[in-house]
């Protein structure tokens, strides 16, 4: 039996048999080392000296139990096995099921946790109860045991209570005595408190509806009055049963929640209500405590999202304070970079007010104190500010957009532009930092180089592996190396003059005399990157087609993240226009190469990716010849007001904008190949937006290729449903390219 330890679990680190199989689709989603079945939510204790992870059982990689590596020993363990406390399938309600959708956690057993402030305990929820586990002990203990379903489970700051949602209010539990508290009434139908509706989780990142303070004498929360939204009565097509699912869903020009924040006193038990204005159609996107407990930070932002204002709400004087605004004509991205210092009354505020994300200073009167970084470059994320030294550690972009690397600056800088880089290695750090700032934990990829997992000081210096991965004998993914084609990098021009990155694969046996097909794997939409220097799974199926004789292209187009807001915005009030330019000059550039057939390029997308495929099938169909459009967006009144209103704003303000934007004005020019494939329970990306397109296509007599999935979700989820999907796109390409 294979010892179960944390260098088992990353990445590809399942011991196999060298073998010269080839590489098919059926083995990289049949073994769980190529599956890429790693460990989830690596932590670190609150006193620095083990690293706690989320671990797929041997004989069942989608259950999951908490394991632990300790710092001082060198070695992995068991904390707690979930099928000691529940076996057998886990009926999820409805909300949570939707809950997990929006934070992309797919899986049964343990699938979240977190530590106490005082590194003596773990709290997780497991089959809709609350479960904790104190360190040393045998067994976790369950402490709610109610039909109901409780969900957004927190210990509170010192760990005396624990706090949760169920039926729609919020309550909390005294640990030691085991008392429950109600600290909510009214939740239920459209009420709801202390959750996060719909926009908040899946569009602005924010999964919570409630926050304790510091010294956990309050708790924040928001309250949800969901009556203004349509109720839209929406299929959920199983393979053997239909559900009708009413769903309250704020499409693109409709109404959105009505939302209030709140803040009740353990003590007094008592609830003030927060003033936010008169204007009632405005986001809440984050809210956050200062140190002292005194004061409460809340994110206003505006229905058109051209204006972010942060405020302080002063729990004695029952008054908000206008800190600073963010405006922009465009829009303002959200950010999760607010904090606040502990040793003097400032904080750390990101903004992209120059172009480009950095990092700022302030007072807490809101007086600018000095800006931290700068340049024609981005930064990522802050990721820890360590006040005795005065270091300010963040992820960013200085040296290429293409490479995420770990930097610092100074809180006394006075030069923002010179930051100093911790991370060397070439390639895509991912940064997860001890509460003390003295200890980082790096994943670290590069397109040739599986995930290593290391710990480090706050100097870059190596402390230890946590998963070498070293690619030897016993490597699954050995046997595949001289398989595994390693692509090319540049750079071609858009029509406005920008750089846009590509990366190119060739076939590890590739022939230059030879014309090659190509496929364009796109993806085209805001906030996101696949031209990285780094390792993703997702290329082992491009490694596949590879052998199968085409060559695979990917370009990041004007719209997509990480190049500033001049290349993001693009994009306003008229989707489809210049990422489709953009792919187009790909094209061109393809063309330009003597091995690449002019004539058989195609290409393939999911969600905005299927939208990019159907634009390009449409508008350049003298580019592309063939295209898989997955649960495409179709028509973007269909999609939900946060995300289509920030880039298309309202449909009342831009109808024409709205009307070009959509896949029917171009059906038309459709003379190519066509294969679109759905989820048939898809909450997202409503299935509606495929069956509008197909019945349009039909009444044009247009000849297309169609799957759908009974039961799936916006990911379609499943190891055999995967194996299917896959090989249906590479047999439609084999036939039409």
């Amino acid at each position: 039996m294979i010892k179960r330890t944390l260098a088992l679990a990353i990445a590809l680190t399942t011991m196999v048999s060298v073998q010269a199989e080839p590489l098919t689709i059926e083995r990289i989603f049949s073994d769980p080392a190529l599956a890429g079945k790693s460990p989830k939510q690596l932590k670190f204790s609150p006193d620095g000296t083990r690293v706690t992870y989320l671990q797929g059982k041997s004989q069942d990689y989608n259950r999951y139990d908490l394991w632990q590596y300790s710092l001082d020993t060198g070695k992995n363990s068991l904390l707690v096995d979930s099928a000691l406390l529940h076996s057998g399938p886990e009926m999820l309600s409805d909300e949570e099921k939707a809950r997990r959708e929006r934070q992309r956690i797919f899986g049964s057993g343990i699938m979240s946790y977190q530590w106490a402030k005082d590194g003596k305990a773990l709290l997780f929820p497991l089959a809709g109860d609350v479960y904790y586990y104190r360190l040393g002990q045998d067994k976790a203990r369950q402490l709610t045991h109610t039909p109901a379903f409780e969900t957004d489970i927190k210990f509170s700051p010192k760990g005396t209570f624990v706090s949760y949602v169920r039926a729609q209010n919020l309550y909390i539990l005294n640990i030691a005595t085991g008392i429950e508290r109600m600290i909510t009434k009214d939740g239920g139908g459209v009420i709801k408190n202390a959750m996060a509706e719909f926009v908040a989780q899946e569009e602005m990142g924010r999964m919570s509806g409630y926050w304790w303070s510091p010294d956990e004498s309050s708790i924040a929360f928001n309250r949800i009055d969901e009556t203004p939204v349509p109720l839209v009565t929406r299929n959920e097509i199983y393979a053997d049963s239909i559900k009708l699912i009413d769903q309250r869903y704020p499409a693109a020009g409709q109404n959105n929640v009505l939302v209030k924040l709140a803040v009740y006193s353990l003590k007094k038990k008592t609830t003030q209500w927060v003033d936010l204005g008169s204007e009632q159609d405005i986001y809440l996107p984050r809210v956050k405590w200062l140190p002292n407990s005194k004061r409460l930070s809340y994110q206003w932002q505006s229905r058109n999202q051209q204006t972010l204002k942060l405020f302080f709400y002063s729990l004695s004087k029952k008054t908000s304070q206008l800190i600073l605004t963010e405006q922009a004509d465009t829009w303002v991205n959200l950010n999760k970079d607010l904090r606040f210092l502990t040793q003097q009354p400032k904080f750390i505020w990101a903004s992209e007010r120059n172009g480009f994300k950095h990092l700022y200073l302030y007072n807490l009167d809101g007086t600018l104190d000095k800006q931290l970084t700068d340049g024609q470059w981005v930064i990522n994320s802050l990721q820890a500010v360590n006040e005795f030294n005065g270091k300010v550690f963040f992820t960013g972009r200085a040296d290429t957009p293409i490479e995420q690397h770990l930097y610092y600056t100074n809180l006394a800088t006075k030069k923002p532009t010179a930051v100093s880089k911790v991370t060397k290695r070439a390639g895509f750090h991912h940064i997860k930092f001890s509460s003390d700032g003295h200890n980082y934990i790096d994943s670290y990829s590069n397109v040739s180089r599986p995930q290593q997992v290391s710990l480090h000081d706050d100097r870059g210096n190596r402390v230890t592996w946590l998963e070498k991965n070293a690619l030897n004998t016993d490597h699954p993914l050995t046997p595949y190396l001289d398989q595994l084609a390693q692509p090319s990098f540049g750079t071609i021009k858009s029509q406005d003059g920008q750089d846009l990155y590509y990366r190119l694969f060739k076939p590890v046996d590739f022939d230059p005399t030879k014309k090659y097909p190509v496929i364009v794997r796109v993806y085209g939409g805001p906030h996101a990157q696949i031209v990285t220097d780094s390792w993703s799974n997702k290329n082992l199926w491009t490694q596949v087609m590879l052998k199968r004789g085409y060559l695979v292209f990917q370009l990041d187009n004007r719209g997509s993240n990480h190049r500033g807001t001049k290349f993001e915005n693009a994009i306003y009030k008229h989707l489809g226009v210049a990422e489709i330019e953009d792919q187009i000059e790909g094209v061109k550039f393809l063309r330009s190469l003597d091995f690449v057939a002019p004539q058989r390029i195609g290409i393939y997308g999911h969600s905005y990716g299927g939208y990019m495929s159907l634009m390009a099938l449409f508008k350049a169909s003298d580019y592309f010849s063939a295209g898989v459009s997955g649960a495409p967006v179709t028509d973007w009144t269909l999609y939900d007001t946060h995300y289509t209103e920030r880039y298309l704003s309202h449909p009342a303000t831009n109808k024409s904008g709205y009307e070009q934007s959509a896949v029917f004005p171009f059906i038309d020019g459709y003379k190519g190949k066509l294969l679109i494939y759905h989820g048939m329970a898809d909450d997202n990306v409503l299935f509606s937006n495929t069956t509008k397109l197909m019945s349009m296509m039909q009444n044009k007599a247009l000849q297309f290729e169609s799957m759908v999935y009974p039961g799936k979700k916006h990911s379609i989820r499943g190891k055999n449903t995967r194996i299917h999907q896959f090989n249906m796109i590479a047999n439609f390409f084999d036939n039409n390219l």
